[in-house]
């Protein structure tokens, strides 16, 4: 790809000049436009060094208005980058719809090392295009002189001097490699909703022009498209479809489940106490290892998340974990992707972080309520698994809990609720109204278990009828995991 490119294109400053005039005004009509259709907007700067990625930046933003982008110079990790999985500094930086973010330097960062791989990029993009963000990527290019040139002229300007690198002669040197590992990226990451742009980056006014005529091309063609399906849903009247009758056909995760299971109060007692003691000296480990850990606690409501996480927590240290109640998306989370929210929460090395209700909301309740398309909640399960995979392979142990009881037992839960006067506040009218579309619930919860239970993020089903064995269960399963983990770094 890169070594068939024209590196000799040239712009003369007349027509510099003109189309320029031109593109400046139309791209501050079209961030507009963007804004008022709400399409977050990611531009993504990669390229050789010294090949002007920041001055590119600086003048593709000169019409812009200031209050709707914002640019991240992403080329050096702080500790806290490295101490998360390796998309979790790109992910917690992602536009909110109508916004647009501007990356010097991206996840690609991590490609030549293998810290991500062409399919984790391609994944990790593609979540962002299916929900209609605009994607767009460049890649500037000059030769092995011209980067020579423009290295020395750096390190001879006392001002710039700084910017050049010991790595920079490095990779200057071995340019040619340099080049077939770019190539290799560029063709392993070059699809259709995200395409790569090469840049001709010789030439500086060539270089901003090309860039400035593609960022207005997609983003136009991102708007039409955008107006065309608010136009179509207008003029839509959509049956709805007729499905065959698939409830016979349920995979019957739950039904299976053997809810008489119980422990006496002593049993209870005896083990619990062991089993706090063996947390209190794991999550030490975990931390001294620097092994991450990821709690997920689903379930019926009533269904005894909170006491199982209670049992967690009341023996380790609470410097070293988190409890994250979810609750219904605000106005700032649903102008980002569903995911956004929860990549700001996802711990840092040798950290625990529980998650009372968790990113599944988009397969069950967003799904059963309406609030996700159906083609939204549909792929919402590859896009889980692929995140849940990298944070697996950035080290991180996560466990899924699907807390499980039947109606009878919810019932009564409830009742007992509003007869107690200091549990009335965990008791709503919308836990009754759930209740009503309980089988419903059922076929999403089958479903989300079969799609999402891997080998690196299981799912375990509680049987929680008897909260003393549901939460005995739940924190053995907590120890062994945590056993083998750091049994497996030592």
């Amino acid at each position: 790809m890169l070594d068939k490119i024209n590196m000799k294109k040239e712009a003369n400053k007349k027509d510099y000049d003109s189309r320029m005039a031109h593109l400046e005004i139309r791209m501050g009509e079209l961030q507009r436009e963007c804004k008022r259709f709400g399409i977050p907007i990611m531009i993504v700067f990669e390229g050789f060094e010294a090949s002007g990625k920041g001055t590119m930046i600086n003048r593709m933003i000169r019409p812009l208005d200031p209050r709707g982008f914002k640019v991240y110079t992403m080329e050096k990790e702080t500790e806290e980058d490295r101490m998360h999985a390796y998309l979790w500094r790109y992910s917690t930086k992602t536009p909110s719809k109508g916004r647009i973010h501007i990356f010097d330097r991206s996840w690609y960062q991590g490609f030549p090392d293998g810290r991500i791989s062409a399919e984790e990029i391609r994944r990790f993009e593609k979540q962002f295009t299916d929900d209609g963000m605009l994607l767009v990527k460049f890649f500037l290019a000059i030769t092995k002189k011209e980067q020579k040139k423009r290295l020395q002229a750096l390190e001879n300007d006392k001002v710039t001097k700084w910017r050049v690198s010991k790595k920079d002669w490095e990779n200057n040197k071995a340019y040619d490699d340099c080049l077939a590992a770019y190539d290799d990226m560029l063709i392993a990451t070059d699809v259709s909703e995200a395409p790569w742009t090469v840049v001709e980056a010789m030439d500086k006014k060539y270089a901003a022009c090309k860039i400035m005529t593609i960022l207005v091309n997609r983003m136009e063609e991102a708007v039409r498209k955008r107006a065309d399906q608010a136009e179509g849903a207008k003029r839509e009247d959509k049956p709805e479809a007729d499905h065959e009758k698939e409830d016979d056909l349920q995979n019957g995760v739950l039904q299976r489940i053997d809810l008489s299971l119980d422990l006496t109060p002593e049993e209870y007692k005896e083990r619990k106490k062991k089993l706090q003691k063996k947390l209190e000296l794991l999550h030490n480990q975990m931390y001294l290892q620097r092994v991450p850990v990821i709690l997920a606690f689903e379930g019926w409501d009533a269904g005894g998340k909170g006491g199982a996480i209670k049992r967690i927590t009341q023996s380790i240290d609470p410097r070293g974990y988190e409890v994250v109640p979810v609750s219904a998306p605000n106005d700032l989370e649903k102008s980002h992707h569903y995911l956004w929210k929860f990549w700001e929460k996802f711990p840092k090395d040798g950290h625990m972080a529980i998650f009372d209700r968790t990113w599944y909301g988009r397969v069950l309740v967003e799904r059963i309520e309406g609030f996700a398309t159906e083609e939204e909640w549909k792929r919402a399960y590859s896009e889980i698994n692929n995140m849940e995979a990298h944070l697996a392979k950035s080290g991180a142990v996560i466990l899924k809990f699907w807390m499980h009881i039947d109606q009878d037992e919810q019932k009564r839960r409830f009742e007992q609720r509003q007869e107690t006067p200091e549990k009335q506040w965990k008791i709503t009218e919308e836990d009754w109204r759930n209740r009503a579309r309980w089988d419903d619930y059922e076929k999403a919860v089958d479903e989300m278990v079969v799609r999402t239970s891997t080998k690196n993020a299981p799912w375990h089903i509680i049987e929680a009828n008897s909260k003393l064995y549901a939460r005995i269960k739940v924190m053995q399963i907590v120890v062994d995991a945590l056993e083998k983990a750091l049994n497996g770094r030592r």
